[in-house]
């Protein structure tokens, strides 16, 4: 049993248990608890804490743990907050908060399901000893605790720059901030470059996380389609001339969820369209080093061919190490840079300094190398094992990088119910429709091979998600369709 499910499992014991204790009773010492149900000090003290902040027991450091009761008088079922749906709606305008699909990849399935739609890597292919080194190196420093730069650590951008840039380099430290991971720094982004209100055009279908930031910011996302070799130029310069915008988010290396490679022919064509609509390119390069073993050599970022300073690139440790090293490089150059740097620095001040002598520990030591190798062989086993026994429903060749296969359903296919039905069977996706900023042409899942624990259960994973995909079109075909006889010479009388 993993440390997560045990610190769960104590927890609701001891909830059950507090129901017979009077108020004010301490509970057994954490040295009984730990004998009584076989575990360590540090699963004690999380369950511990998880009931302190649910109000149930109050801990008083050298005398121990207290039950106590809510205040009287006081009922949370009683209470009355639907006042708040008015004051929250009140001169809210376009401007909203629907973190549905980002709140849907953050949560960890139960044990039992199958994680077929995490964004993160699996504890197993985290490279938990060299973070663990890394942080401890990074607690010795001279002043690891003090206060950074607004921009973030010298090195650290210099680290950015090199690592964005390649041999080209084009960019230095001074064009680099660090930012809080790539949700942060994709919502910096937008912030500054688009007023609120204004358009933004967006790849469809595209990761759902940077239509929730738009929403949020009260932008407006506005769709340019895409084929197999990225989005369509030839309808981007329609969009930007039909909208007005002044901004446009993209992923060219292995797209979320499609996983499609901008094309060679397009990408100066990107670049050229935007320029002449006197528009800004976010780059978000999140799957640089999830490339697979057996991929060809990448393409270089876009903001290695932008000499106008058009694209605003972001590079972030976050997918390829854990969840927890939120560190981004966020790169621009002239005017835009500044205001990046103005409006990050009213957000929050900077990134904490431990986490940047962290990262930069990490990417400096033998074990990064090691740890990207690693990582390039697994995800290239995973995929395999995923995309075998799912070909029939791809929607385009199995990428060769990223962690994620998008898969086509048949016309009139209910995403919603299906991904129920998946889940009842023991394996969770993510239905399509979150992923497209207006209505989408057709059902989708994406289906993700990094969060679960290995290819067997990847393996496991398929075999369920077929059946159920299997019943689902079974119970299709048997439906009578709304043009039938009997539909149409016996209608039913309610």
């Amino acid at each position: 049993m993993n440390e997560r499910s045990s610190v769960a499992d104590l927890a609701e014991t001891l909830r059950r248990e507090l129901q017979r204790y009077p108020d004010g009773r301490m509970l057994p010492s954490s040295r009984a608890l730990m004998a009584r149900y076989q575990v360590g000090p540090g699963t004690v003290s999380r369950a511990v804490a998880a009931l302190a902040a649910e109000g149930l027991v109050v801990s008083r450091p050298g005398a121990g743990v207290f039950r106590v009761r809510p205040r009287d008088g006081v009922d949370r079922r009683d209470a009355d907050l639907s006042w708040q749906q008015v004051a929250l709606s009140a001169g809210s305008g376009e401007r909203a908060v629907d973190a549905t699909g980002v709140l849907a990849t953050l949560t960890v399935p139960p044990a039992e399901v199958i994680d077929l739609s995490g964004g993160y890597l699996h504890p197993s292919l985290q490279p938990e000893r060299a973070l663990g080194a890394a942080l401890a190196r990074a607690g010795r420093r001279p002043g690891a605790w003090g206060r950074p730069p607004v921009e973030g650590l010298s090195e650290l951008r210099a680290w950015f720059a090199a690592d964005i840039s390649g041999p080209t380099q084009a960019l230095g430290a001074a064009d680099v901030l660090v930012a809080a991971g790539g949700q942060s720094a994709l919502s910096t982004a937008l912030r500054a470059l688009a007023a609120p209100g204004a358009p933004v055009l967006v790849e469809s279908p595209t990761y759902y996380g940077i239509l929730a930031i738009a929403r949020a910011a009260g932008l407006r996302p506005v769709p340019v389609p895409m084929d197999a070799e990225g989005v369509r130029t030839d309808l981007l310069a329609d969009a930007f001339a039909a909208s007005g915008a002044r901004v446009f988010v993209c992923q060219p290396l292995f797209q979320n969820p499609t996983g499609a490679v901008l094309a060679p022919k397009r990408r100066a064509e990107v670049l050229r369209i935007a320029r002449a609509a006197g528009a800004f390119v976010v780059e978000d390069d999140f799957a640089r080093r999830l490339a697979h073993a057996d991929a060809p050599a990448l393409p270089l970022p876009l903001a290695t061919d932008d000499p106008d300073g058009v694209v605003v690139h972001v590079r972030s440790l976050t997918k390829v190490t854990s969840a927890s090293l939120r560190v981004a490089g966020l790169s621009a150059r002239g005017p835009a840079l500044e205001r990046l740097r103005s409006l990050q620095a009213v957000d929050s001040f900077f990134v904490p300094r431990p986490l940047q002598e962290t990262a930069l520990e990490l990417v400096a030591a033998p074990a990064w190398r090691t740890h990207l190798r690693t990582v390039a062989g697994a995800l290239r086993d995973r995929r395999q094992a995923l995309a075998l026994p799912l070909r029939e429903h791809l929607a385009g060749p199995a990428p060769l990088g990223s962690y994620q296969l998008w898969l086509r359903l048949p016309d009139g296919a209910d995403e919603a119910a299906i991904t129920a039905a998946a889940y009842r069977a023991g394996v969770s996706v993510t239905p399509g429709r979150a992923y497209f900023p207006a209505e989408p042409p057709a059902p989708h899942l994406r289906v993700s091979f990094a969060g679960a624990a290995g290819v067997r259960q990847l393996s496991d994973g398929a075999e369920l998600l077929n059946r159920v995909l299997a019943e689902a079109e079974a119970a299709r075909s048997r439906r009578p369709s709304a043009g039938s006889s009997r539909g149409s010479e016996h209608p039913e009388v309610t």
